[in-house]
């Protein structure tokens, strides 16, 4: 198994815990991170080795991934497993996947790559490199399926981690903060180069909207691996007594939070599934920006937006996302609780259409392709 950041650290716990359930003895091997590891797999890499977003930012970091992605092929070939599963990470797992069916290994892809919102040119090399994907929205099997490519709809994993109900307040008491004052949660990314772009603005949009209204609340989870840069960034715009860096915990943040500026990934989908009204946000390399803007096939970019069809959260991307724009944003929502309310029963719908026995339906499927 290969994931290559911390969503797919996410996703790949949870299969691997359907995987073990259905193969006692399964051994899973390769690239991944802690959520993984605890379920037992055996990482050879940590997953935030491929944890890199970007034309640009890729380009950097091109030959060590390179490197990397030859050496996991030539073990795997000369170790060959009963089955490869690429958890989403398509750049990387979809060129190995390729590699590892022509030499006899059955493939299976699980997160169909985004083809319905840009680079459709992958359907191809989906077709040409795995045997099955595993399609985490509900639209995606039938339109592999006009490709001639075999796929499952398993549900959203994250919609089972995420109960329909979520205790604010329990989770605001285990996050040591209080009850009766709003909170905003700051999700800036998880990779190094989302903290580069979109850190130093988010802290100062934090700056602007406790000017704004001083009764508010801030947290930032940060995986272990960033947390002094972030905390470093906090303390340079004077929010460190303001904004509490906590190490991890995002669920939890996001249970706690009333509303949360957040950047364009699949945290905006926990967002969502936590029925939480949000901003989100994104900025990167420009030559990059440039590079995907062209491949774009839809108006939205993030994931709620993009699943319900329509702007329900706004979007402030590259020169939109301004520290002052972001803190207008956020604050504009504390000012609408109908709009709010609202947009919390189409996340409920949305909540209840992702829900799947996604561990079960998973290992359906891969027992099918295990058994041509």
């Amino acid at each position: 198994m290969v994931a290559g950041e911390p969503s797919g650290d996410l996703l790949a716990g949870l299969l691997i815990k359907g995987l073990t359930h259905r193969w006692p003895g399964a051994h899973s091997f390769g690239i991944g991170g802690p959520r993984m590891q605890a379920q037992g797999f055996q990482a050879w890499w940590p997953c935030e080795k491929l944890a890199v977003r970007g034309y640009v930012e890729v380009l950097r970091h091109y030959r060590e991934i390179v490197g990397i992605r030859r050496q996991l092929r030539k073990r795997l070939l000369e170790d060959k497993p009963d089955v490869f599963i690429g958890v989403d990470a398509p750049d990387f797992n979809l060129d190995l996947a390729h590699d590892l069916k022509a030499q006899g290994v059955p493939t299976v892809h699980f997160v169909c790559p985004s083809i319905w919102a840009w680079r459709a040119d992958r359907i191809e090399k989906i077709r040409h490199s795995v045997d099955h994907v595993l399609c985490i929205f509900p639209f995606e099997e039938a339109l592999l399926a006009s490709h001639g490519i075999d796929a499952t709809y398993v549900g959203h994993p994250v919609a089972q981690a995420i109960p329909m109900q979520v205790d604010q307040a329990q989770a605001r008491v285990a996050l040591g903060l209080h009850g009766d004052r709003p909170v905003v949660a700051l999700l800036p990314g998880s990779r190094a180069s989302e903290i580069d772009y979109l850190a130093d603005r988010f802290a100062k949009a934090s700056r602007h909207m406790l000017n704004a209204q001083p009764e508010l609340q801030f947290v930032l989870p940060a995986i272990p691996s960033l947390q002094s840069r972030i905390e470093g960034i906090v303390s340079k715009h004077g929010m460190s007594p303001h904004i509490k860096v906590l190490n991890g915990q995002s669920h939890n943040a996001l249970a706690a939070c009333d509303v949360t500026l957040i950047a364009s990934g699949t945290a905006t989908l926990e967002a969502a599934l936590f029925k939480k009204p949000m901003v989100i946000t994104y900025n990167m390399n420009w030559l990059s920006w440039q590079m995907m803007k062209r491949q774009k096939l839809q108006p939205w970019v993030g994931l709620p937006n993009i699943l319900c069809q329509d702007f329900v959260v706004p979007e402030l991307l590259q020169e939109q996302a301004t520290p002052v724009a972001m803190a207008d944003a956020v604050l504009d929502w504390l000012t609408k609780p109908a709009k709010i309310e609202s947009l919390q029963n189409r996340f409920t719908q949305l909540h209840q259409t992702l829900l799947r026995d996604t561990p079960q339906l998973a290992a359906n499927a891969i027992q099918k392709v295990l058994s041509r």
